[in-house]
């Protein structure tokens, strides 16, 4: 659950409450400040956990048919 509330992520409007994706092009519709890009922020900024998305966790490949035996 951490790594939702890191502190060292960007501000960027891509993760902010008053941003939504727009469905046309890669560029976030605000409700403050209109049409503005994915790496943009402005002092309304507010990080919204929902709207960012995790990097996949890596699966090792080195896995042996006896791994999977009982």
């Amino acid at each position: 659950m951490s790594s939702f509330f890191n502190k060292n992520l960007p501000r960027a409007c891509k993760y902010c409450v008053y941003g939504k994706d727009s469905v046309i092009s890669d560029e976030v519709l605000c409700s403050r400040h209109g049409v503005t890009l994915p790496g943009d922020s402005c002092r309304h900024y507010r990080y919204d956990p929902l709207r960012r998305e995790p990097q996949r966790a890596k699966i090792a490949g080195n896995y042996k048919p006896e791994d999977f035996s009982l």
